[in-house]
């Protein structure tokens, strides 16, 4: 992938070289950064595609870092290249850089252009951790989907800002398969593909299970489930028809290995999609994207496993001490109480069929007298071989957080821990 990336970075400089200076050295530097900004734009639509490829190997919480870090780069690459067209305008007409703006402002072109990046500022502005946090997920969802509205107006601007993109025959072919190739991976991952599975397999809930008072398992079968590529430990994001408005949708981990008879999600009542779970039909149609997540023994790098989760974090460590693997294992399981740990008698009875074992580490963090479990002499206490062991860890971020200080401490090497917040890019 990254040898991807720099290809066509190379190639992009090489265009920029290629196709000649600007009408002055400002406008010329503008170029350079609006080329970029074609690029981020185009690496943006691939991290969000949801490509399987991309996903079993890097992980959807890694994709969703890359996200937001490149779209801030993206952010303030278009602030310089407007910036800098609006000062190197001014310079050439010698004019202000307010009279320019408005002028620019009246070429079609430009207009595009100040629009796609007007777009561009307000959700860098609503993405920042201060107005994030103010606002309800489903209204930042929203404006964050103008984003599309934003790639279709750069795309124009580009087609009409002719100086780059049609410099030569292969400038305008390499341009038009980047584009056609980032869109049409965008289209595949979170469209087609969703849409093909769906009519295919025809999920169905079969069953709904209370686990505990705010804990439900749901029980979803359907067609040729058998060739669905699910693996243990990886999360769908889960739509009910007719129960729920469709935009309603929670990624929910496998509670369970999959397998031709159906798929389990367990949640817990945290929200109100997953509060409204244990009254889900049964019989009714559900819709089901994904599988989605690295959180799988397909980076298993050692003989010997340890499982760590937190409260309803133990659902994607069950659905993997469920799956057929080699050499031992260890879970740590972190609750308040014996009666928060869900799934308890199920994990109890496939650690056993395993021959490995299970530390319930039940209190409060902080309460007299109950050391902090996920230090490092708590953990090298525990699993004594702990740097020999590949380390899977979900739960609460705090949590996560804990464990993986931790596992630094103790030195246990980066390519054996393997963490998943399970969010969305």
């Amino acid at each position: 992938m990254w040898t991807f990336v720099i290809v066509n970075v190379v190639i992009v400089e090489a265009l920029f070289l290629s196709a000649g200076s600007g009408k002055n050295g400002v406008l010329t530097v503008a170029k350079f950064f609006g080329l970029h900004a074609a690029l981020l734009i185009l690496f943006q639509l691939l991290l969000v595609a949801r490509l399987p490829w991309l996903d079993r190997r890097i992980g959807m919480d890694r994709l969703t870092v890359w996200h937001r870090w490149v779209g801030f780069t993206l952010l303030w690459t278009v602030l310089t290249h407007a910036t800098l067209v609006v000062l190197g305008y001014a310079t050439l007409d010698d004019a202000s850089m307010g009279k320019t703006f408005v002028a620019l402002s009246g070429v079609p072109a430009s207009l595009l252009g100040m629009l796609a990046a007007a777009v561009i500022v307000v959700i860098g502005a609503i993405s920042t951790r201060p107005l994030r946090r103010r606002l309800r997920y489903e209204v930042w969802h929203g404006l964050h989907l103008l984003l599309y509205v934003a790639l279709g107006l750069a795309f124009v601007h580009q087609l009409q800002e002719t100086t780059t993109f049609t410099s030569s025959a292969f400038a305008e072919a390499y341009w038009w398969l980047l584009w056609l190739f980032a869109f049409g991976a965008l289209l595949t991952g979170r469209l087609v593909v969703p849409l093909w599975r769906n009519a295919y397999h025809r999920f169905r809930v079969a069953a709904v299970v209370p686990e505990s008072d705010n804990v439900v398992s749901v029980y979803v079968t359907g067609r040729h489930l058998d060739k669905l590529p699910a693996r243990a430990g990886q999360f769908c994001i889960w739509r009910f028809p007719g129960h729920n408005n469709w935009w309603l949708a929670n990624p929910f981990s496998l509670s369970a290995a999959p397998g031709a008879l159906g798929l389990r999600l367990t949640a817990k009542a945290v929200g109100t999609t997953s509060a409204g779970l244990r009254n889900v039909p049964v019989g009714s149609r559900a819709f089901v994207e994904g599988p989605y997540g690295a959180f799988t023994s397909l980076h298993r790098s050692r003989p010997g496993a340890l499982l760590i989760a937190g409260g309803v974090g133990i659902t994607p460590v069950r659905a993997m001490l469920e799956e057929q693997a080699t050499g031992d294992v260890v879970v740590l399981y972190r609750v308040r109480s014996e009666a928060d740990a869900v799934l308890l008698n199920e994990v109890r009875h496939l650690v056993s069929l395993r021959g490995g074992r299970l530390h319930l580490l039940t209190g409060r963090t902080g309460e007299a007298g109950t050391p902090p479990p996920f230090a490092p002499a708590g953990l090298h206490r525990l699993v004594p071989d702990i740097t020999e062991r590949d380390v899977y860890v979900c739960g609460p971020p705090a949590m996560t957080s804990a464990v993986l200080s931790g596992l630094r401490d103790l030195r246990v090497p980066a390519r054996q821990v393997h963490a998943e917040k399970f969010g969305l890019a």
